[in-house]
């Protein structure tokens, strides 16, 4: 049991090397990669081509229909010539006086009113009292920027929504805001929300703290989760205020829009307000009121923005349609988990790298997965996922390249070896051969050339299976492979059949040997042993025929040459076993003396041929008469014994020596010739009629006499 344990210890340990050289670098390889593209990317060198490929994504997705819930009044260059810049509170006043009549669910006014702009200004502070469903705008102080403030009527009545914005470092907007803490303590609430808050209200829906997180808005079975500083593409993003990643339906454009001169006018009809969300803003580009957003550049275009009323608009449709059409969020992994899936995809491209061991299939497989990655990774995003795919595939060609480039070390230190190894094994005269570990021979000499009796090149473009019988060259594999899965040299005998259809005899020892850069070489020389295994063999042969013989010889010495029965002395040795036995198991052994009536007559009148031929018949016949343990022998002459082991009783003995008689009483056909042949049989026992071998031969030879002067054709007992 130990030696069977300790053996199978020194097998697990050369595997488990094994194992550590090729796993274990792939694994410590697509660690460090993913570890390293993981640093690099928190330190935010990833995050403008993360951002640039997620922009892009939203460029490839299918434009959304329109949402008709939302109809832009925009305040363009026609509209600033004809009424004036800045737009007087009268006009704006009128403005709002006629879309009010219209009936809309909710009104933005997306134009910054913290002055009186004359004339006109009482007529607006109407509008503001006699309007409840109308929302102004302020801005809230930043580092940067002063804070302005709204009217004061629609501040007094809570209709005022903030309308700062989270722009990132290329000026985009990806994220807005829902709520601010102000500095006095207030929570501020966004223009977007706060129109989507009036519209959802008449649906019934109000907003309410999440039941999972108290501090998340949750509106109707939708929860708007917070904005972390890393989640997707972002590394160390503000996230001050509570805000969100945005999700436009389109570019600029995308949504219903008329001019303030359309609706003075009266050029719009009121049912396209009616229970509409109306959003008012500029819509000129002399006033610059003009956002970035993942639209707004293109491979072969301008960066074109979209008015800051478009993106408003935008984000107020992104919160209703969230709520009411189930409209996705954008959603993100949590960090662990883009850690483990930026791990995996290291993983991946340095087994594969490992397992094809090709600089050109990686390469060409590498490429086909990071179009796959990218092509996953956007129909996540069609579902409302933001999953990085920059790092992925960063690590992907990454841990690929490691593992490639550490072929081409081994592939250089290869040739190093193998040519030092072409030069040393040359100038030995036994034939060598050097594999790798997946069988392919990658230096012989000239002696395996010659031995085997094909050219070099024949030898080193062919694998064994085709160059010698199928038997042998699975052999040379199993005896390959069981020597690299060991650490210890190996020598076996084995046949070779060479190009010329002759087969050797050979022993190879098998060796390992590994280079400077760990790779690993299997070294195999070859003996023919010919002439030493054809000695073996003839002297083999030699002692079989003598074995063969000596076996023949005793089978004359123990055996009659004319009935192939026991003779004389294996009777004797026979008989003495028996008795033997018997003393040992206090058993009974009954020995049955015969002799056959008048064969004298049969010699005389049919010849010795006749009588030859009746004897054999005689011996056939009593061996079909008796058991598999019994023994009968020709003593000489017509005499024969039948030795009776274990028998029972002398009941048993009788029923023998009666069948017996019977038996051979039977008529015999020789040759023609009709004969009738009786027997006569004296039988005796051991141990009752005598313990003594020669004493039990005499008793039982004694009562044959006796049977044959009592009349023939009978059996006595030695003791009656």
């Amino acid at each position: 049991m130990f030696k069977r344990l300790k053996g199978s210890h020194r097998q697990l340990v050369p595997a488990l090397k094994r194992w550590l050289s090729q796993e274990g670098r792939v694994l410590v390889t697509s660690s460090s990669v993913a570890a390293a593209v993981i640093l690099i990317r928190l330190l935010g060198v990833l995050q403008p081509s993360e951002w640039a490929l997620y922009d892009q994504y939203f460029r490839w997705r299918p434009l959304e229909p329109v949402d008709e819930r939302i109809l832009i009044i925009g305040i363009d260059e026609k509209d600033l010539q004809k009424y004036g810049f800045p737009t007087s509170d009268r006009i704006l006043a009128q403005l709002l006086q006629t879309i009010n009549q219209a009936q809309p669910r909710a009104i933005g006014l997306d134009i910054y009113r913290d002055l009186a702009i004359e004339p006109g200004k009482a007529e607006l502070e109407k509008a503001f009292k006699t309007i409840p469903n109308l929302v102004g705008i302020e801005f809230l102080e930043t580092e940067r920027n002063s804070k302005v403030d709204p009217p004061s009527l629609l501040e007094n009545n809570n209709q005022i929504g903030f309308n700062n914005l989270a722009r990132d470092a290329d000026s985009k907007v990806r994220r807005s805001l829902l709520y601010i803490n102000g500095r006095d303590g207030k929570v501020n609430t966004s223009f977007a929300l706060k129109l989507a808050l009036i519209y959802l209200e008449k649906e019934g829906i109000k907003d309410r703290p999440s039941p999972k997180n108290p501090q998340e808005l949750q509106l109707g079975n939708t929860v708007f989760h917070w904005f972390k500083p890393n989640d997707g593409g972002y590394v160390r993003a503000s996230d001050s205020g509570y805000q969100f990643l945005v999700n436009l339906r389109g570019p600029g454009g995308t949504f219903p829009r008329v001019s303030m001169g359309d609706i003075l006018e009266n050029r719009v009809p009121p049912e396209s307000i009616k229970d509409r969300i109306i959003v008012i803003g500029s819509m000129a580009p002399s006033v610059k009121d003009l956002e970035f957003t993942s639209y707004s550049d293109g491979v072969f275009k301008a960066s074109t923005p979209i008015y800051g009323v478009e993106l408003q608009a935008q984000l107020t449709s992104q919160i209703i349609s969230a709520v009411l059409d189930g409209r996705s969020l954008i959603k993100v992994l949590p960090e662990p988990l883009e850690w483990l899936w930026i791990f995996g995809w290291s993983w991946v491209g340095a087994a594969l790298s490992w397992k094809l061991q090709s600089p050109g299939h990686s390469l060409g497989l590498i490429i086909l997965i990071t179009i796959g990655i990218t092509g996953v990774t956007y129909l996540a995003f069609l579902q409302g996922w933001w999953i990085p795919v920059i790092p992925a595939n960063l690590v992907l060609v990454g841990s690929a390249g490691v593992i490639i480039a550490h072929f081409a070390h081994l592939q250089g230190e290869l040739k190093r070896s193998t040519d030092f190894l072409q030069s040393i094994i040359n100038t030995i005269p036994d034939p060598i051969f050097v594999k790798n570990k997946d069988h392919q021979k990658i230096v012989l000499n000239q002696a395996y050339a010659k031995f085997v009796g094909y050219p070099l090149n024949v030898l080193m473009d062919k694998d064994d299976a085709e160059l010698f019988p199928k038997h042998e060259a699975e052999l040379f594999r199993q005896q390959d492979e069981l020597a690299f899965h060991t650490s210890w040299e190996q020598e076996n005998e084995e046949q070779l059949t060479d190009a010329y259809g002759v087969t050797h005899y050979i022993a190879t020892k098998r060796s390992l040997h590994q280079d400077a850069a760990g790779n690993l070489f299997l070294v195999g020389v070859i003996r023919d042993i010919t002439e030493r295994k054809l000695l073996e063999d003839n002297l083999k042969q030699i002692a079989a025929e003598l074995k063969r013989s000596n076996a023949e010889l005793r089978v004359s010495a123990e055996h009659d040459p004319l009935t192939g029965l026991p003779n004389r002395t294996l009777f004797n040795e026979r008989l003495s076993q028996s008795l033997e036995w018997a003393e040992s198991q206090n058993r009974l052994v009954a020995l049955l003396f015969l002799d056959l009536n008048d064969f004298k007559d049969v010699n005389d009148h049919q010849g010795h041929h006749i009588g030859d031929l009746l004897l054999k018949t005689v011996a056939n016949r009593l061996k079909g008469c008796l058991r598999g343990s019994d023994t009968v022998s020709r003593l000489g002459g017509d005499e024969f014994t039948v030795i009776l082991p274990g028998i029972p009783s002398k009941s048993d003995a009788a029923r023998v020596a009666q069948k017996i008689l019977d038996t051979i009483t039977q008529e015999i056909v020789l040759e023609g010739h009709h004969l009738s042949i009786t027997t006569s049989i004296g039988i005796s026992f051991y141990p009752t009629d005598t313990q003594d071998q020669e004493t039990l031969i005499k008793l039982a030879d004694t009562a044959m006499y006796r049977a044959k002067t009592a009349g023939k054709n009978l059996y006595e007992f030695a003791n009656v």
